[in-house]
């Protein structure tokens, strides 16, 4: 089809150009008909513009519909003062349309793509089933190319400082660990078969004992497991490893590298956000202790506090029972709290519950003399039900410990330690929604490093790896790999954001003994180890050098910038919950010839 081509985008002209003849290509976002004039807003990937077309010069006006494909010619004209749009960059001018051709017709939508608050009631599978309209929204569009300038940035950044990007195999092996493998049967020996990589880890590491020494990639990664919010079964990270490097080598790299890629990214797009700046540093128990998670929100205090130690005595049975059977006491203060009603409280209560905890003990901290409350002596007073089983001096301690002041609410839970950390942990981050303390607009980057190297798999009883099996523990910690493996601290860190985990890494093994031990720690025994790992194991006998690395999930970090909630927004054609593909209909059948091909048989 012979088209008048674009001579400008719908987004970049303004009253400079009045009289200015143009032609555009775009989509008709909006149609709307005044009677003796056709008003149509062109839309291209550069912004909206408006087009007046008379039907009186022009015929068949009513075939263009919402999303149709247009070539218009026209000359640009003034917009009266009265009619100007200040929303749109192109609002003081429009289009005084002379000809046009209808590139591609439009049927009728499954749904409008020009009103976004319409948009949030669509259904999802329905958004996903049509992705190449949904695409075509403005707010979509630039999550995409967001996307495109984060990883330009992050290629940029990393060519400067000498890294060779290096694609690594796709078809690889399924090795024991993690998450499950997607599997490729291969067909010219039925019964072996691939596995789709959950991450190069292997083959990065193997390139340090190449002596590529600084490697990268943009890599697609696979992991057979259910979608959440933050997930896809096929995401996108960073792949990063580097030789002769300590872990201050590789968080200075990342932070520097995180700054200019994200800050770079918000001036260019104009975000509404604030430059990110600082990255500070806490470990894991020191996390755990006062944030309940390995991946805290920063962007508000409000630390969890322990009362463990000051209960053992007290006359409230259910405190002092979780300690002495070996749980804990811990809370969390409500700023504000103690105004709200007894119903409000019980929803707090019921909130709590249902993350696994039998109940929530609440606190007020009032004023002295306040109807029902206890006065402490210190110009701060208790009302609660629960007052009465503590000693003044208790009382003391505990508003102490939880930084208590006049018109707190302290919520306090007693379990496992480990549930304790798991519900003050949601329980905080509400009552940060609650009270506006997560703001959107802040970036709160923080490292948590010395991960634990294992933890307990109660189901396999046996341990297994915190992060991945090929992590260096601390050196210090090498001797309790056989006697005390829950005290090994790994040379582990990860970069969080905001309470989202966005990059992971750590210091490896480059000791093929250390390795060995490590496994058996696992319990992959010496022959696994062999048909699995032989290959790594080997490799580290030929002078492999001290190396680590690092892997920025860039899915999540454009969720971050574009004020997402749900990953498949910032993904082109992402994968329902499910891990189904309603626009492509995959995963799908495959008929008796490629089963035949591939020797398999139907179950």
């Amino acid at each position: 089809m012979a088209f008048a081509q674009r001579t400008a985008t719908c987004g970049e002209l303004r009253l400079s150009d009045v009289g200015r003849e143009v032609t555009l290509n775009g989509w008709a976002h909006k149609v709307r008909d005044l009677g003796g004039v056709l008003f149509v807003d062109l839309r291209d990937r550069n912004g909206l513009i408006q087009l007046v077309l008379d039907p009186t010069v022009h015929q068949d006006l009513d075939t263009i519909r919402t999303e149709s494909c247009l070539s218009v010619t026209g000359i640009v004209q003034a917009r009266d003062d009265s009619v100007k749009n200040p929303r749109l960059p192109t609002g003081e001018i429009e289009i005084i349309v002379q000809s046009w051709q209808l590139l591609g017709p439009s049927k009728p939508l499954p749904f409008q793509l020009s009103d976004e608050e319409h948009m949030q009631q669509v259904n999802e599978e329905l958004r996903v089933k049509h992705r190449y309209l949904d695409l075509r929204r403005p707010s979509m569009y630039q999550r995409l190319s967001v996307r495109a300038s984060v990883i330009r940035r992050m290629r940029a950044f990393l060519d400067a400082e000498r890294f060779v990007e290096i694609e690594t195999p796709v078809l690889t092996r399924s090795t024991p660990g993690g998450a499950r493998d997607y599997l490729v049967p291969h067909r010219l020996e039925p019964g072996l078969w691939y596995a789709l990589p959950q991450s190069p880890q292997q083959y990065k590491q193997l390139l340090m004992v190449a002596g590529v020494e600084r490697y990268y990639q943009i890599a697609k990664c696979f992991r057979d497991e259910s979608s959440r919010a933050d997930r896809q079964p096929e995401f996108t990270q960073l792949d990063i490893e580097m030789s002769f490097i300590t872990q201050e080598d590789i968080l200075s790299l990342i932070e520097a590298m995180t700054l200019s890629v994200m800050n770079g990214v918000i001036d260019e797009f104009s975000l509404d956000k604030e430059q990110a700046t600082s990255f500070p540093r806490m470990t894991y128990d020191y996390a755990m202790q006062y944030y309940g998670c390995d991946k805290p929100d920063i962007r508000f205090g409000l630390p969890l506090f322990d009362i463990s130690s000051l209960v053992t005595n007290s006359g409230f049975g259910v405190f002092k029972n979780a300690v002495e059977g070996g749980g804990a006491v811990k809370g969390v203060r409500y700023p504000g709290g103690s105004q709200l009603s007894r119903s409000e409280v019980g929803k707090l209560e019921e909130f709590c519950k249902g993350l696994g905890v039998k109940g929530l003990a609440s606190v007020a901290v009032v004023a002295p003399g306040t109807e029902n409350s206890i006065d402490l002596g210190d110009g701060r007073a208790a009302k609660a039900n629960i007052a009465r089983f503590f000693a003044i001096d208790e009382l003391k301690a505990i508003f102490d410990q939880a930084g208590a002041e006049i018109g707190d609410l302290l919520c306090m839970v007693a379990d496992v330690r480990d549930t304790c950390d798991a519900v003050l942990y949601r329980l905080r981050l509400e009552i940060g929604d609650r009270l506006g303390l997560r703001d959107p607009r802040k970036l709160a980057f923080l490292w948590v490093t010395d991960f634990p190297l294992v933890e307990w798999n109660a189901d396999a009883g046996q341990w297994s790896s915190m992060h991945h099996p090929f992590t260096m523990p601390h050196e210090e910690d090498l001797p309790l790999m056989e006697t005390d493996p829950k005290a090994i601290r790994a040379q582990a860190y990860d970069m969080v954001c905001n309470g989202y985990e966005v990059a992971g890494g750590s210091i490896r093994i480059n000791d093929a003994s250390i390795q060995a031990r490590m496994f058996a720690l696992l319990g992959i025994n010496e022959e696994t180890q062999q048909t699995q790992f032989g290959h790594l194991l080997e490799a580290f006998s030929y002078g492999a050098p001290p190396h680590g690395g690092i892997a920025p999930g860039i899915d999540r970090l454009i969720m971050l910038l574009t004020d997402t909630e749900n990953i498949r927004e910032v993904i082109a054609f992402p994968k329902l919950a499910g891990g189904g593909d309603p626009m492509m209909g995959a995963p799908s059948s495959v008929d008796s010839q490629q089963w035949a091909e591939m020797g398999l048989r139907r179950a």
